[in-house]
């Protein structure tokens, strides 16, 4: 063999090694504990600011597990939906999108969070990371339960409206189901996560369809009759600029009751409604109201599915200094 070729073998097997090398520094898989020698309080401060903001205003816990699953759902959990307008880039990022305009809340928890972070530890904890950390412990405020969260997230730097692609209320079924699987979550995810509509609000806009325009002018025979009484009084069809909660039994609370309101279809979205129109989901509807523990399980194995969707770690992205702008 010639000294070429063997000079050529060595730089060849070199690049391989080489690229080996710059991917796994590039990618590394999410742990538990990734803050603990770089930044030790960093889940407790977040903890501390989520706690504080919730208990003065329990909606809050809605914004920010809204704020989670919209990040998520979009370029996967790198903190792209918690930035305005990228400088240099082209149109308008995530919040302008129609369903995130004007409805976004906890943004500046998350703000919070972050500022007392880089004072404690600079340039060390990721804005992505952060928003798992919040809505892990908003459940907790609010729902009593809580559960362990990977970290190791790192910030994009792209944000843009044209991207956006959420689940609708007023989706049926086959199409949430196939927003769900494309992104690899279970369809069974799907049921365990809807149980987050038993918190918050939402404009009486997105269920005016249901009450006065079903077919062109009457009323969803899917809701319940009284049900649709007391949502025309708290939604008159001439104000729909108006919010109503989500569970009418326990809006604060962050439980199974959503699964028992679906049984009495008692539920304010299409969407919701959706859940009991096959068999299989219907099962898991009913599995839920009647076991509230295990509703809490498959909730917080979702919630952690949810923030692995297409993470950033390792050398890719960056850990903003402020969660609103690139660095």
């Amino acid at each position: 063999m010639s000294r070429v070729v063997i000079e050529f073998l060595k730089l060849t097997l070199f690049t391989i090694v080489l690229m080996a090398f710059d991917a796994s520094e590039a990618q590394t898989p999410l742990k538990m504990g990734f803050y603990r020698t770089t930044c030790p309080a960093a889940e407790q401060i977040v903890r501390d600011t989520v706690n504080k903001a919730v208990l003065a205003n329990p909606g809050m816990a809605a914004g920010i597990i809204r704020l989670f699953f919209h990040d998520c759902f979009v370029r996967g959990c790198d903190a792209s939906l918690l930035l305005k307008h990228v400088p240099g880039s082209e149109g308008e990022s995530e919040q302008d999108a129609p369903a995130n305009k004007g409805t976004l809340r906890g943004l500046e928890i998350i703000d919070q969070a972050k500022a007392k972070l880089e004072a404690a530890c600079p340039n060390t904890v990721s804005c992505a990371d952060i928003l798992a950390f919040a809505a892990r412990d908003s459940t907790n405020v609010v729902g009593g339960f809580s559960y362990d969260v990977p970290s190791g997230r790192r910030d994009g730097r792209v944000s843009n409206i044209n991207e956006v692609d959420l689940p609708s209320p007023r989706s049926g079924l086959d199409a949430l189901k196939r927003a769900f699987v494309a992104k690899g979550l279970s369809v069974r995810d799907l049921v365990a996560l809807s149980g987050a509509h038993s918190i918050g609000r939402a404009g009486c806009n997105f269920v005016a369809s249901r009450l006065y325009f079903f077919n062109g002018t009457g009323t969803d025979p899917s809701l319940d009759p009284n049900y649709a009484t007391i949502l025309k009084k708290k939604c008159p069809k001439n104000q729909l600029s108006r919010t109503t909660e989500l569970d009418p039994v326990s809006p604060n609370r962050l439980d199974n009751q959503y699964y028992r309101n679906l049984k009495r279809q008692q539920v304010l979205f299409s969407s919701d409604e959706a859940l009991v129109d096959s068999d299989i989901t219907a099962a898991t509807v009913t599995n839920y109201a009647n076991n509230p523990n295990i509703w809490r399980k498959d909730f917080a194995a979702a919630m952690v599915r949810l923030g692995s969707l297409n993470v950033l770690t390792g050398t890719k992205g960056e850990i903003r200094h402020k969660c609103g702008v690139i660095n």
